[in-house]
Protein backbone atom coordinates (compact mmCIF):
# COMPACT_ATOMS: atom_id res chain seq x y z
CA UNK A 1 0.00 0.00 0.00
CA UNK A 2 1.20 3.37 -1.11
CA UNK A 3 -0.09 7.40 -0.39
CA UNK A 4 -0.41 9.31 -3.42
CA UNK A 5 2.33 11.91 -2.58
CA UNK A 6 1.78 15.91 -2.49
CA UNK A 7 3.64 18.85 -1.13
CA UNK A 8 1.50 19.06 1.93
CA UNK A 9 2.79 15.94 3.22
CA UNK A 10 5.48 16.04 5.60
CA UNK A 11 5.04 12.65 8.02
CA UNK A 12 6.16 9.31 6.22
CA UNK A 13 4.46 6.41 8.08
CA UNK A 14 6.74 3.10 6.96
CA UNK A 15 5.82 -0.13 7.63
CA UNK A 16 7.40 -3.33 6.49
CA UNK A 17 4.80 -5.95 8.37
CA UNK A 18 1.41 -4.30 7.92
CA UNK A 19 -0.69 -6.21 10.16
CA UNK A 20 -1.99 -6.84 13.67
CA UNK A 21 -0.90 -3.99 15.58
CA UNK A 22 1.42 -2.79 13.49
CA UNK A 23 -1.20 -2.17 11.08
CA UNK A 24 -3.82 -0.75 13.94
CA UNK A 25 -1.06 2.04 14.63
CA UNK A 26 -0.34 3.16 11.72
CA UNK A 27 -3.80 3.91 10.62
CA UNK A 28 -4.32 5.69 13.96
CA UNK A 29 -1.76 7.88 12.92
CA UNK A 30 -3.13 8.25 9.20
CA UNK A 31 -6.58 8.87 10.22
CA UNK A 32 -5.37 11.27 13.36
CA UNK A 33 -2.10 12.91 12.44
CA UNK A 34 -1.92 15.81 9.54
CA UNK A 35 0.07 15.30 6.62
CA UNK A 36 0.54 11.66 6.92
CA UNK A 37 1.63 9.72 3.39
CA UNK A 38 1.95 5.99 3.76
CA UNK A 39 4.09 3.02 2.04
CA UNK A 40 3.63 -0.69 3.54
CA UNK A 41 4.04 -4.32 2.95
CA UNK A 42 1.70 -6.91 3.58
CA UNK A 43 1.77 -9.07 6.95
CA UNK A 44 3.41 -11.98 5.07
CA UNK A 45 6.85 -13.66 5.70
CA UNK A 46 8.39 -11.46 8.17
CA UNK A 47 11.39 -13.13 8.06
CA UNK A 48 11.55 -11.86 4.48
CA UNK A 49 10.29 -8.46 5.41
CA UNK A 50 13.10 -8.25 8.01
CA UNK A 51 15.59 -8.87 5.29
CA UNK A 52 14.45 -7.07 2.25
CA UNK A 53 11.78 -3.84 3.22
CA UNK A 54 14.50 -1.44 2.97
CA UNK A 55 15.37 -2.46 -0.39
CA UNK A 56 11.82 -2.30 -1.69
CA UNK A 57 10.80 1.22 0.44
CA UNK A 58 13.97 2.85 -1.24
CA UNK A 59 12.40 2.03 -4.66
CA UNK A 60 8.82 2.51 -4.02
CA UNK A 61 9.17 5.68 -1.96
CA UNK A 62 9.63 9.27 -4.16
CA UNK A 63 11.48 11.93 -3.55
CA UNK A 64 9.36 14.65 -1.74
CA UNK A 65 11.04 18.00 -0.12
CA UNK A 66 7.77 18.33 2.20
CA UNK A 67 8.85 15.51 4.62
CA UNK A 68 10.14 16.10 7.69
CA UNK A 69 9.44 13.03 10.10
CA UNK A 70 10.42 9.15 8.95
CA UNK A 71 8.08 6.78 11.57
CA UNK A 72 8.64 3.23 11.32
CA UNK A 73 8.47 0.32 13.50
CA UNK A 74 11.57 -1.99 14.29
CA UNK A 75 10.80 -4.72 11.29
CA UNK A 76 12.70 -2.36 8.78
CA UNK A 77 16.59 -2.00 8.68
CA UNK A 78 16.42 1.57 8.95
CA UNK A 79 20.14 2.31 8.34
CA UNK A 80 19.91 0.12 5.34
CA UNK A 81 16.72 2.50 3.77
CA UNK A 82 18.31 6.07 5.40
CA UNK A 83 21.96 4.80 3.39
CA UNK A 84 20.15 3.64 0.21
CA UNK A 85 18.45 6.80 0.03
CA UNK A 86 20.39 9.83 1.52
CA UNK A 87 17.45 12.33 1.09
CA UNK A 88 15.67 10.92 4.16
CA UNK A 89 18.82 10.97 6.14
CA UNK A 90 17.89 14.33 6.55
CA UNK A 91 14.16 13.77 8.56
CA UNK A 92 13.26 13.28 11.91
CA UNK A 93 13.31 9.53 12.68
CA UNK A 94 11.34 8.02 15.13
CA UNK A 95 11.68 4.14 15.66
CA UNK A 96 8.87 1.70 17.57
CA UNK A 97 9.88 -1.37 18.63
CA UNK A 98 6.57 -4.14 18.72
CA UNK A 99 9.17 -6.26 19.40
CA UNK A 100 12.76 -7.32 20.62
CA UNK A 101 14.40 -9.91 18.24
CA UNK A 102 17.42 -10.52 20.86
CA UNK A 103 15.20 -11.91 23.55
CA UNK A 104 12.19 -13.54 21.10
CA UNK A 105 12.24 -16.88 22.40
CA UNK A 106 12.99 -19.75 19.20
CA UNK A 107 12.18 -23.25 19.52
CA UNK A 108 15.55 -24.40 19.57
CA UNK A 109 18.75 -22.42 20.82
CA UNK A 110 20.41 -23.28 17.51
CA UNK A 111 17.41 -22.45 16.03
CA UNK A 112 17.95 -18.43 16.05
CA UNK A 113 18.90 -16.06 13.76
CA UNK A 114 20.90 -13.18 14.64
CA UNK A 115 20.76 -11.47 11.87
CA UNK A 116 17.10 -9.72 12.97
CA UNK A 117 18.60 -9.18 16.14
CA UNK A 118 21.38 -7.29 14.71
CA UNK A 119 19.20 -5.01 12.05
CA UNK A 120 17.28 -3.84 15.68
CA UNK A 121 20.70 -2.86 17.27
CA UNK A 122 21.90 -0.94 14.19
CA UNK A 123 18.54 1.10 13.59
CA UNK A 124 18.16 1.65 17.32
CA UNK A 125 21.75 3.53 17.25
CA UNK A 126 20.11 5.68 14.32
CA UNK A 127 17.12 7.94 15.28
CA UNK A 128 16.65 10.13 18.02
CA UNK A 129 13.77 8.93 19.14
CA UNK A 130 13.09 5.35 20.00
CA UNK A 131 9.60 4.11 21.63
CA UNK A 132 9.59 1.15 23.52
CA UNK A 133 6.22 -0.33 24.87
CA UNK A 134 7.14 -0.33 28.29
CA UNK A 135 10.13 0.32 31.23
CA UNK A 136 11.15 -3.89 30.89
CA UNK A 137 11.50 -3.22 26.92
CA UNK A 138 13.88 -0.67 27.93
CA UNK A 139 15.86 -2.97 30.16
CA UNK A 140 16.02 -5.56 27.33
CA UNK A 141 17.76 -3.04 25.11
CA UNK A 142 20.58 -2.32 27.67
CA UNK A 143 23.78 -4.31 25.69
CA UNK A 144 23.03 -2.11 22.85
CA UNK A 145 22.00 1.28 23.87
CA UNK A 146 24.67 3.85 24.45
CA UNK A 147 22.39 5.85 27.12
CA UNK A 148 21.56 5.39 30.74
CA UNK A 149 18.20 2.87 29.82
CA UNK A 150 16.85 4.36 33.42
CA UNK A 151 16.87 7.57 31.58
CA UNK A 152 13.95 8.64 29.53
CA UNK A 153 14.68 7.71 25.78
CA UNK A 154 15.00 10.49 23.63
CA UNK A 155 11.44 11.58 22.65
CA UNK A 156 8.06 12.84 24.70
CA UNK A 157 8.24 9.28 26.77
CA UNK A 158 9.71 5.97 27.40
CA UNK A 159 6.78 4.28 27.62
CA UNK A 160 4.37 5.18 24.66
CA UNK A 161 1.54 2.56 25.22
CA UNK A 162 0.01 1.83 21.92
CA UNK A 163 -3.64 2.96 21.85
CA UNK A 164 -5.44 -0.21 22.53
CA UNK A 165 -8.89 1.51 20.51
CA UNK A 166 -9.24 4.42 18.32
CA UNK A 167 -9.63 8.08 18.83
CA UNK A 168 -12.65 9.77 20.79
CA UNK A 169 -13.79 12.81 22.11
CA UNK A 170 -14.42 11.31 25.97
CA UNK A 171 -11.39 9.25 27.23
CA UNK A 172 -13.73 7.18 28.68
CA UNK A 173 -15.60 6.31 25.55
CA UNK A 174 -13.16 4.19 23.18
CA UNK A 175 -14.41 3.92 19.69
CA UNK A 176 -13.18 2.82 16.38
CA UNK A 177 -9.65 2.19 14.57
CA UNK A 178 -8.46 0.00 12.05
CA UNK A 179 -10.58 -3.55 11.58
CA UNK A 180 -7.42 -6.33 10.14
CA UNK A 181 -6.82 -7.57 13.22
CA UNK A 182 -9.21 -8.80 15.76
CA UNK A 183 -6.75 -8.07 18.74
CA UNK A 184 -7.23 -4.37 18.20
CA UNK A 185 -10.93 -3.21 18.55
CA UNK A 186 -12.31 -0.36 16.53
CA UNK A 187 -15.49 -0.19 17.83
CA UNK A 188 -17.61 -1.75 19.96
CA UNK A 189 -20.27 -4.57 19.99
CA UNK A 190 -23.67 -4.70 20.86
CA UNK A 191 -23.41 -6.54 24.10
CA UNK A 192 -23.49 -5.53 27.79
CA UNK A 193 -20.36 -6.63 29.14
CA UNK A 194 -21.70 -6.72 32.75
CA UNK A 195 -23.96 -9.46 31.44
CA UNK A 196 -22.59 -13.03 31.30
CA UNK A 197 -22.63 -15.07 28.78
CA UNK A 198 -25.32 -18.19 28.52
CA UNK A 199 -24.70 -21.39 27.41
CA UNK A 200 -23.38 -22.62 24.54
CA UNK A 201 -24.48 -21.61 21.08
CA UNK A 202 -25.86 -24.17 18.59
CA UNK A 203 -22.50 -23.62 16.70
CA UNK A 204 -20.09 -23.97 19.33
CA UNK A 205 -17.40 -22.52 16.68
CA UNK A 206 -19.32 -19.18 15.90
CA UNK A 207 -19.92 -16.46 18.47
CA UNK A 208 -22.37 -15.99 20.96
CA UNK A 209 -25.35 -14.15 21.08
CA UNK A 210 -25.81 -11.55 23.51
CA UNK A 211 -27.89 -8.06 24.31
CA UNK A 212 -27.58 -5.00 22.62
CA UNK A 213 -26.45 -2.26 24.87
CA UNK A 214 -23.66 -0.48 24.68
CA UNK A 215 -20.18 -1.98 25.84
CA UNK A 216 -18.30 1.23 25.53
CA UNK A 217 -18.13 1.85 29.15
CA UNK A 218 -15.27 1.01 31.41
CA UNK A 219 -16.08 -1.67 33.66
CA UNK A 220 -16.58 0.15 37.06
CA UNK A 221 -18.97 -1.88 38.62
CA UNK A 222 -19.14 -5.88 39.01
CA UNK A 223 -20.59 -7.79 36.52
CA UNK A 224 -23.90 -8.67 38.32
CA UNK A 225 -27.22 -9.33 36.58
CA UNK A 226 -29.91 -6.86 37.38
CA UNK A 227 -32.85 -9.49 38.34
CA UNK A 228 -33.11 -10.80 41.51
CA UNK A 229 -31.87 -14.17 40.20
CA UNK A 230 -28.48 -12.59 38.81
CA UNK A 231 -26.38 -13.95 41.78
CA UNK A 232 -27.76 -17.56 41.61
CA UNK A 233 -27.16 -17.06 37.43
CA UNK A 234 -23.62 -15.99 38.19
CA UNK A 235 -22.65 -19.31 40.57
CA UNK A 236 -24.53 -22.04 38.20
CA UNK A 237 -23.03 -20.94 34.54
CA UNK A 238 -19.64 -22.25 34.32
CA UNK A 239 -16.86 -20.20 34.39
CA UNK A 240 -16.02 -18.76 30.85
CA UNK A 241 -12.63 -18.86 30.12
CA UNK A 242 -10.49 -16.75 26.77
CA UNK A 243 -7.68 -17.18 25.33
CA UNK A 244 -7.12 -14.22 22.73
CA UNK A 245 -4.02 -14.38 21.62
CA UNK A 246 -1.78 -15.39 18.20
CA UNK A 247 -1.45 -19.09 17.85
CA UNK A 248 2.05 -19.22 18.12
CA UNK A 249 4.93 -20.79 20.34
CA UNK A 250 5.57 -17.44 21.93
CA UNK A 251 2.34 -17.43 23.27
CA UNK A 252 2.89 -20.40 25.16
CA UNK A 253 -0.26 -22.46 24.14
CA UNK A 254 0.64 -25.40 25.63
CA UNK A 255 0.96 -24.36 28.88
CA UNK A 256 -2.71 -22.86 28.71
CA UNK A 257 -4.30 -25.86 27.14
CA UNK A 258 -2.11 -28.26 29.85
CA UNK A 259 -3.74 -26.66 32.51
CA UNK A 260 -7.35 -26.77 31.13
CA UNK A 261 -6.91 -30.53 30.45
CA UNK A 262 -6.08 -31.03 34.12
CA UNK A 263 -9.07 -28.92 35.27
CA UNK A 264 -11.48 -31.27 32.66
CA UNK A 265 -9.67 -34.35 34.86
CA UNK A 266 -11.02 -32.79 37.82
CA UNK A 267 -14.51 -32.63 36.48
CA UNK A 268 -14.88 -29.06 37.00
CA UNK A 269 -17.16 -27.28 34.35
CA UNK A 270 -15.81 -24.88 32.47
CA UNK A 271 -16.71 -22.53 29.08
CA UNK A 272 -13.55 -22.20 26.32
CA UNK A 273 -12.87 -19.30 23.85
CA UNK A 274 -9.93 -19.53 21.83
CA UNK A 275 -9.77 -16.84 19.59
CA UNK A 276 -6.53 -14.93 17.38
CA UNK A 277 -5.14 -15.07 14.26
CA UNK A 278 -2.95 -18.07 12.41
CA UNK A 279 -0.38 -18.52 10.40
CA UNK A 280 1.85 -20.74 8.53
CA UNK A 281 2.81 -22.96 11.30
CA UNK A 282 0.44 -23.48 14.14
CA UNK A 283 1.67 -25.64 16.96
CA UNK A 284 0.32 -28.94 17.06
CA UNK A 285 -1.25 -28.58 20.40
CA UNK A 286 -4.39 -26.75 19.16
CA UNK A 287 -5.80 -29.57 16.91
CA UNK A 288 -5.10 -31.68 20.10
CA UNK A 289 -6.91 -29.44 22.45
CA UNK A 290 -9.73 -29.05 20.39
CA UNK A 291 -10.71 -32.72 20.04
CA UNK A 292 -9.59 -33.48 23.79
CA UNK A 293 -12.16 -30.05 24.89
CA UNK A 294 -14.49 -30.29 22.16
CA UNK A 295 -17.52 -30.38 24.67
CA UNK A 296 -15.72 -26.93 26.39
CA UNK A 297 -15.73 -24.77 23.23
CA UNK A 298 -17.71 -21.72 22.74
CA UNK A 299 -15.94 -20.26 19.91
CA UNK A 300 -12.65 -21.80 18.13
CA UNK A 301 -10.62 -19.84 15.73
CA UNK A 302 -10.09 -16.36 14.34
CA UNK A 303 -13.79 -13.79 13.86
CA UNK A 304 -13.00 -11.42 10.82
CA UNK A 305 -15.90 -9.37 12.67
CA UNK A 306 -14.37 -6.80 15.07
CA UNK A 307 -17.69 -6.46 16.52
CA UNK A 308 -17.70 -10.48 17.11
CA UNK A 309 -14.57 -10.57 18.50
CA UNK A 310 -15.35 -7.95 21.52
CA UNK A 311 -18.85 -9.98 21.90
CA UNK A 312 -17.14 -13.02 22.80
CA UNK A 313 -14.87 -10.30 25.47
CA UNK A 314 -17.69 -9.06 26.88
CA UNK A 315 -19.32 -12.71 27.63
CA UNK A 316 -16.02 -14.18 28.65
CA UNK A 317 -14.98 -14.23 32.61
CA UNK A 318 -11.56 -14.48 32.80
CA UNK A 319 -8.74 -13.82 29.88
CA UNK A 320 -5.72 -15.63 30.08
CA UNK A 321 -2.01 -14.96 29.30
CA UNK A 322 0.78 -17.57 29.03
CA UNK A 323 3.09 -16.01 26.97
CA UNK A 324 6.84 -16.73 26.90
CA UNK A 325 7.28 -12.97 25.05
CA UNK A 326 5.29 -9.80 24.94
CA UNK A 327 6.12 -6.18 25.04
CA UNK A 328 2.73 -4.95 25.60
CA UNK A 329 -0.68 -7.19 25.63
CA UNK A 330 -3.17 -5.35 23.78
CA UNK A 331 -5.41 -8.84 23.68
CA UNK A 332 -5.27 -8.79 27.63
CA UNK A 333 -5.89 -5.16 27.79
CA UNK A 334 -8.94 -5.27 25.40
CA UNK A 335 -10.38 -8.34 26.99
CA UNK A 336 -9.97 -6.36 30.70
CA UNK A 337 -11.90 -3.04 29.49
CA UNK A 338 -14.45 -5.73 28.26
CA UNK A 339 -15.11 -7.05 32.04
CA UNK A 340 -12.67 -9.99 31.87
CA UNK A 341 -10.64 -10.99 34.67
CA UNK A 342 -7.20 -11.28 34.06
CA UNK A 343 -4.43 -13.85 34.93
CA UNK A 344 -0.89 -13.37 33.69
CA UNK A 345 2.40 -14.53 34.26
CA UNK A 346 4.46 -12.57 36.37
CA UNK A 347 7.09 -11.74 34.35
CA UNK A 348 7.56 -9.71 30.96
CA UNK A 349 5.40 -6.57 30.66
CA UNK A 350 2.58 -7.87 32.72
CA UNK A 351 3.90 -6.42 36.22
CA UNK A 352 4.26 -3.30 35.02
CA UNK A 353 0.52 -3.30 33.90
CA UNK A 354 -1.68 -5.89 36.23
CA UNK A 355 -1.36 -5.98 39.91
CA UNK A 356 0.05 -8.25 41.72
CA UNK A 357 -3.84 -9.96 42.28
CA UNK A 358 -3.46 -11.08 38.70
CA UNK A 359 -0.30 -12.36 38.50
CA UNK A 360 0.95 -16.33 38.89
CA UNK A 361 4.65 -17.58 39.26
CA UNK A 362 4.12 -20.97 38.16
CA UNK A 363 1.72 -23.45 36.78
CA UNK A 364 0.84 -24.49 39.26
CA UNK A 365 -0.46 -21.05 40.57
CA UNK A 366 -2.19 -20.71 37.38
CA UNK A 367 -4.21 -23.98 37.53
CA UNK A 368 -5.13 -23.34 40.95
CA UNK A 369 -6.41 -19.83 40.24
CA UNK A 370 -8.77 -21.04 37.43
CA UNK A 371 -9.59 -24.37 39.45
CA UNK A 372 -10.45 -21.61 42.39
CA UNK A 373 -12.92 -19.60 39.46
CA UNK A 374 -14.31 -22.55 38.27
CA UNK A 375 -15.85 -23.16 41.26
CA UNK A 376 -16.80 -20.11 42.40
CA UNK A 377 -17.33 -17.94 39.06
CA UNK A 378 -19.36 -15.51 40.64
CA UNK A 379 -16.10 -14.34 42.03
CA UNK A 380 -14.65 -13.26 38.88
CA UNK A 381 -18.08 -12.12 37.08
CA UNK A 382 -18.63 -9.65 40.12
CA UNK A 383 -15.11 -8.47 40.34
CA UNK A 384 -13.70 -5.12 39.74
CA UNK A 385 -10.54 -5.11 38.09
CA UNK A 386 -7.96 -2.75 39.18
CA UNK A 387 -6.91 -1.66 36.01
CA UNK A 388 -7.04 1.76 34.41
CA UNK A 389 -7.65 0.43 30.14
CA UNK A 390 -8.64 4.70 29.62
CA UNK A 391 -5.07 5.84 30.42
CA UNK A 392 -4.36 3.19 27.20
CA UNK A 393 -6.77 4.97 25.07
CA UNK A 394 -6.24 7.27 21.95
CA UNK A 395 -7.75 9.85 23.50
CA UNK A 396 -5.56 9.61 26.59
CA UNK A 397 -2.44 9.42 24.61
CA UNK A 398 -3.36 11.65 21.19
CA UNK A 399 -1.05 14.28 22.14
CA UNK A 400 2.23 12.60 22.83
CA UNK A 401 1.80 11.32 19.36
CA UNK A 402 0.88 14.91 17.80
CA UNK A 403 3.99 16.03 19.69
CA UNK A 404 6.25 13.07 18.67
CA UNK A 405 5.45 13.71 15.27
CA UNK A 406 5.64 17.24 14.58
CA UNK A 407 8.63 19.05 12.82
CA UNK A 408 11.05 20.43 15.23
CA UNK A 409 12.49 22.00 12.32
CA UNK A 410 15.80 22.67 10.53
Amino acid sequence: MQSEVSPSLSVLLVEAFYGGSHKQLIDLLKENIDGCCVFTLPAKKWHWRARTAALHFSQTIPSCPSYRVLFSSSVLNLCELVALRPDLARLKKVLYFHENQLVYPVRKDQERDFQYGYNQVLSWLLPKHKLLRRTANVDDQKPVSDQDPHQPISGPTTDPHQPTSGPTTDPHQPTSGPTTDPHQPTSGPTTDPHQPTSGPTTDPHQPTSGPTTDPHQSTSEPRTDQDPAGEAADQVKPLHIVWPHRWEHDKNPELFFNTLLKLKERRLDFHLSVLGETFTDVPEIFSEARRLLDSHILNWGYLPSKDDYLQVLCQADVVVSTANHEFFGVAMLEAVHCGCYPLCPKALVYPEIFPAQYLYSTPEQLCKRLQGLCRRPDVARRHVVAVDTCSYSWAALKSRFQTLLADEGP
